[in-house]
């Protein structure tokens, strides 16, 4: 099998509905900053697992996640067969899992009493860049929850991913013995 199709050669590409949209449409520019999220959290996972800090398995089903917040995505509910609206159905639960996982975390950080910089070494940076990406593919996903094309769910889980992903940069931090460059105004 060959890796390209020269289908979307002409500008236009498909949902899994098998609706047709231009490339540039809001739907594939959100799955686009949710397909990025995905990659640098690959980035993450892999410093995480350098310095075995204990976040990459989490990481790992965040990534798998992701997959479903595109499916979730590239199946709008107006345009979209009911079968293939229940394949794609994000769970809201997911949005719950994360909660315990920030909690579980903050239990193990000092209390945040300034603003700090991305930093804190390689995994602790990277998953800040992810979190700026996620932030991103939220300002992108909002408007297609409020246009009832995809579920509220979805819309939730990555503003709570980017609050984990902030909580995972810092734990990161706490677990490598590195310290988080504070905000000073000048």
């Amino acid at each position: 099998m060959k890796i390209y199709t020269r289908v979307g050669d002409r500008g236009e590409s498909s949902l899994y509905n098998g609706e047709r949209r231009k490339k540039h449409h809001m739907v594939f520019e959100a799955l686009g900053d949710v397909d990025e999220i995905n990659s640098v959290l690959g980035l993450a996972r892999e410093h995480c697992l350098d310095v075995d800090n204990g976040i990459e398995e989490k990481l790992a089903q965040i990534q798998s996640r992701l997959l479903d917040v595109g499916s979730a995505v590239a199946t709008p509910a107006t345009t979209s067969a009911a079968h293939k609206l229940e394949r794609t159905k994000f769970d809201a639960r997911n949005v719950q899992l994360l909660e315990e996982w920030i909690d579980e975390l903050t239990e193990e950080l000092p209390a945040l009493t300034q603003f700090i910089l991305p930093s804190g070494g390689l995994a602790a940076s990277t998953l800040h860049m992810a979190r700026v990406v996620c932030r991103r593919a939220e300002r992108k996903v909002w408007p297609l929850v409020d246009a009832e094309q995809v579920e509220d769910a979805v819309g939730r889980y990555l503003n709570r991913l980017s609050d984990f992903l902030f909580t995972a940069a810092r734990y990161a931090a706490l677990m490598e013995n590195r310290s988080e460059t504070v905000y000073r105004k000048e």
